[in-house]
C-alpha cells in the first residue's frame, strides 16, 4: 500500500491581520515545485499566553512559524518559545525594524495595526473602489475626466479586475471596452491622454479565454465571441485605434498577472510624474 504524503504545516503569527505575512510565505512558495503546504493565519496575537499556546501547537504539528511582530516583548519572546520548543521559526519584520531603527535613528513606535487604520488614505482607497465600480465597462462616460486612469481593450484583457486592483491602490480607475467597427467615446480623447493606457493580448490566448468564458456562462456555440477570424478583426481594430493615438502605452496583458500589467502601468504613470505617495493597502 503506497505511503500518504501528509501536507506540511506553516502557521503565519501576526499582531495584525496576518495579509503581509502570508502573501510574503505565498510568493516564497511559489518557488518551489511539487510541494504540498497547508498553511494557517493567526491574526491579532499580541498576548504572550497566545503566542506560547500556538508556538507549542506548532512543536507538536512540526510546523514553521513565519511571524509579523511588530512590538519588540513580542518578537522576543517568539524567538524565546520557539527556542524552548524546538520550532523552525522565521521573522519577516524584525530584521527590517532593527535596520529602520538605525537608518532613521530612532525607535519604532511598535503599535500593531497600523496599515489597518480608518485614516485619511484609507478613505481614499475606500472612494477609489467605489468610483471604479461605478465607472467599470464604460458605464458613465461622464467620469472618464475623473479618473487616475482609463484603461482599453477588447473584452477579456483583464479591464475589470486590473482596474480593482489599482483601486485598491487609490487610484480611480475607468475602462471603456474596444468592440469591432464602433468608434470610442468622444471623451475618451478629451481626458488627459497621459492617464489613458491601451490593453491587447494575443489572439490565441483570447480565444481560450473566451472560450472558457463562453463554457462558464453557457453561451451559445454559434457566436462569434470565441469565433477566430472575428478576433483578428477586433484586435485589428483595436490596434488602428492605438496606432491613431500614440501617447496611449499599448501593454500586452497575455499570460501576466494583473499584479504585473499594474507594474507597468504605474512605472510609466511614475516615469509621467502621475503616481501618488504610497498608498499600498497591504496590512500586517
Amino acid at each position: 500500500m503506497a505511503s500518504v504524503t501528509l501536507p506540511r504545516p506553516i502557521y503565519v503569527v501576526s499582531d495584525g491581520t496576518g495579509d503581509t505575512a502570508e502573501k510574503v510565505v505565498r510568493a516564497a512558495l511559489h518557488q518551489f515545485n511539487g510541494y504540498l503546504v497547508h498553511m494557517q493565519v493567526f491574526p491579532n496575537v499580541t498576548e504572550r499566553e497566545q503566542l506560547e499556546r500556538l508556538i507549542r501547537q506548532a512543536a507538536n504539528e512540526r510546523a514553521l512559524v513565519a511571524t509579523t511582530l511588530v512590538r519588540p516583548d513580542m518578537r522576543n519572546a517568539a524567538l524565546e518559545f520557539a527556542q524552548q520548543h524546538r520550532v523552525r521559526i522565521v521573522e519577516l519584520l524584525g530584521h527590517l525594524l532593527t535596520q529602520m531603527t538605525l537608518f532613521l535613528d530612532t525607535d519604532p513606535e511598535g503599535v500593531p495595526g497600523r496599515m489597518h487604520q480608518a485614516d485619511e488614505r484609507y478613505f481614499e482607497r475606500v472612494e477609489a473602489v467605489e468610483f471604479t465600480v461605478k465607472a467599470d465597462d464604460g458605464k458613465e462616460p461622464r467620469l472618464m475626466k475623473q479618473a487616475d486612469i482609463l484603461l482599453l481593450g477588447v473584452s477579456r484583457t483583464s479591464k475589470t479586475p486590473l482596474s480593482v486592483f489599482l483601486a485598491h491602490k487609490g487610484y480611480k480607475v475607468s475602462n471603456v471596452p474596444i468592440v469591432l467597427d464602433r468608434p470610442l467615446p468622444d471623451i475618451v480623447h478629451e481626458v488627459d491622454q497621459n492617464r489613458v493606457y491601451a490593453l491587447t493580448i494575443d489572439p490565441e490566448s483570447l480565444r481560450h479565454i473566451r472560450y472558457q468564458r463562453m463554457e462558464t456562462m453557457r453561451m451559445p456555440g454559434r457566436t462569434n465571441y470565441s469565433d477566430m477570424d472575428y478576433i483578428l478583426a477586433e484586435l485589428e481594430w483595436a490596434e488602428d485605434q492605438f496606432r491613431k493615438n500614440p501617447a496611449w502605452p499599448v501593454i500586452d496583458v497575455t499570460r501576466k498577472a494583473v499584479e504585473e500589467t499594474a507594474a507597468i502601468i504605474l512605472k510609466i504613470m511614475g516615469e509621467r510624474g502621475l503616481t501618488y505617495d504610497s498608498r499600498e493597502s497591504g496590512q500586517l
